[in-house]
């Protein structure tokens, strides 16, 4: 049930978005192959639309969730009932609003257990803890906020906070009795889940005198490496092993996360905190105990980026196979970027130079939305006037793409999409671009797992550079953070049919058009093609 809850943190009490009245929203727990039936009833005056981020949806893409994409929203005291099956997934994911900036307060984990019987292929953890998500907090009213920004053309007002499960921690003001602690036992491992829901921030994260594990991210197993920072953008989730010092040290630990960024916007340059705390009897004890700090990355470290998202690699075992498309059937090149459109007569606006509003781009189209779903379009053949399928398969104008700017910032709008036959192995290389500043760049796949088979700094050199490809054990995800000023390219097969939506997970990105959608075909089989819709589809 979404419904507003009144919320106080940094002492300003706001009423915000929930979902069953909790902030962050409940945990859903279920095993790999379960079907989930899950209702949303409407009870705001906000239109509503739940994604569940990651998840496969195996021909359930009616369940999917991004408004006007495969649905249209839930609109005030309505509802709609999710209905979907886990298929050859575990780990932890997440939901959230997909529709405007309502996902500021709206989200929560989803756990995902093996089958029963199955064990995890790593040393199994004493204790689960419950999931870690990383959130951002706004003292203003979000939709307020993005609306601003959409009508003045300038960059969007910056959150007043970082949240560790909806709590900013003693280093913010009026917070200290707001902080997330994680007690532990001396000599135990322990398993924690780790989900960045935060809006426009990619985070660095620690613990102090500690390191860990990786094993899993956006529920796919990985080979083990041990790191003491943690990179995650937004739309990202990583499992960790935690093993805890043997004996009851006589400090408590502060837990830091603050953002990697490299745009020349500006961002909320904080730090949230929680306290990994050992357990004793005496809480004078752990009064008296010195709070020992981790040393995080500085705010623009995209060697540590680059380095960090080199070292993932999937499990790659007989169990666990890395199935990565040895031969390529379609490639795209995709810019990936910031722009400009012209600032509408009779108006001031406060983009670039005073004179444009901020817009972003892939392949310099930026997305308009349409006025119904797309998936419905698609299904009844209703496609004319509302999308056009000439996405461009690489840029119009080849530029310089990492170097000096083009004088010319403008991009065009509209609604296109890319289509594939079913089955068809893609490859997909996007490029960061430096047109008003180079800048890490989140990107979800709906609908899909991918392969990031290379990744580089600069330009992409079609000749040099897939020599270097890895095709035998590259991670597996569904969100990548395209490296600031350089590339990433993936591949992945497109056996689910319907309408899958790619966007940057940065909110504010998303908001100006850094989106586009894939339409996959369906197959010859019966198991291959997208069944009819429900008969609650909501409608616009």
């Amino acid at each position: 049930m979404v419904k507003l809850q009144n919320v106080t943190r940094l002492c300003h009490t706001k009423s915000i978005l929930t979902v069953n009245g909790k902030f962050p929203g409940p945990r859903i727990i279920a095993r790999e192959g379960d079907r989930l039936i899950i209702k949303v009833v409407n009870h705001v005056s906000n239109n509503i639309s739940i994604h569940w981020h990651g998840i496969r949806q195996i021909r359930s893409g009616w369940f999917d969730g991004p408004g006007y994409i495969t649905q249209c929203p839930i609109q005030t005291n309505q509802s709609y009932v999710y209905n979907y099956t886990i298929v050859g997934q575990r780990g932890t994911l997440f939901w959230h609003a997909h529709i405007s900036w309502l996902r500021a307060t709206v989200y929560g984990p989803i756990v995902i257990l093996p089958k029963l019987g199955v064990p995890y292929p790593f040393p199994k953890p004493d204790k689960e803890i419950r999931p870690i998500l990383f959130g951002e907090w706004f003292n203003a009213d979000t939709e307020a906020v993005i609306s601003q920004a959409l009508q003045t053309g300038a960059a969007p007002n910056v959150s007043d906070a970082y949240t560790i499960n909806g709590l900013p921690g003693p280093l913010y003001n009026c917070s200290a009795k707001d902080t997330y602690k994680l007690k532990v036992k001396p000599g135990k491992t322990y398993l924690l889940r780790i989900i960045n829901a935060a809006l426009n921030d990619e985070l660095f994260f620690s613990i102090a005198n500690h390191t860990f594990t990786i094993v899993e991210v956006d529920a796919v197993y990985t080979k083990p490496f041990q790191t003491n920072t943690l990179l995650i953008t937004p739309g990202q989730t990583t499992n960790l092993l935690l093993k805890t010092k043997p004996n009851l040290p006589n400090a408590t630990f502060l837990m830091l996360a603050r953002p990697y960024a490299t745009g020349q916007g500006t961002f909320d340059n904080t730090t949230v905190a929680g306290i990994l705390q050992y357990k004793t009897t005496s809480t004078k004890h752990i009064k008296n105990l010195p709070l020992l700090k981790p040393t995080l990355p500085a705010l623009n470290d995209t060697a540590f980026a680059f380095n960090f998202t080199s070292k993932l690699r999937s499990l790659a075992s007989p169990q666990y196979p890395a199935n990565v498309p040895q031969t390529v059937d379609k490639n795209f090149f995709f810019t990936i970027g910031l722009g400009t459109n012209p600032c509408p007569k009779n108006q001031t606006c406060q983009g670039p130079n005073n004179s444009t509003k901020f817009s972003a781009s892939v392949n310099n189209i930026s997305m308009i939305l349409p006025s119904t779903a797309l998936l419905q379009t698609h299904f009844f053949g209703k496609s004319n006037g509302v999308y056009a399928t000439d996405f461009p398969s690489k840029p119009i104008i080849p530029f310089n793409y990492t170097g000096t700017p083009p004088n010319n910032t403008m991009v065009m709008n509209g609604t296109k999409v890319v289509v594939l036959p079913f089955n068809a192995t893609v490859e997909l290389v996007m490029q960061d671009t430096s047109i008003l500043g180079a800048e890490s760049h989140p990107l979800h796949l709906h609908g899909f797992n991918f392969f990031i088979v290379g990744q580089g700094i600069g330009n992409y050199d079609s000749n040099k550079d897939p020599k270097n490809y890895n095709l035998v054990d590259p991670v597996e995800r569904n969100t990548v953070g395209v490296p600031s000023g350089g590339w990433v390219a993936i591949r992945f097969r497109a056996d689910n049919p319907g309408v899958w939506f790619m966007h940057c997970h940065f909110e504010v990105h998303i908001s100006w058009g850094l989106r586009m959608a894939w339409v996959v075909q369906d197959g010859k089989l019966p198991n291959q093609k997208l069944p009819p819709p429900p008969a609650d589809l909501p409608k616009c």
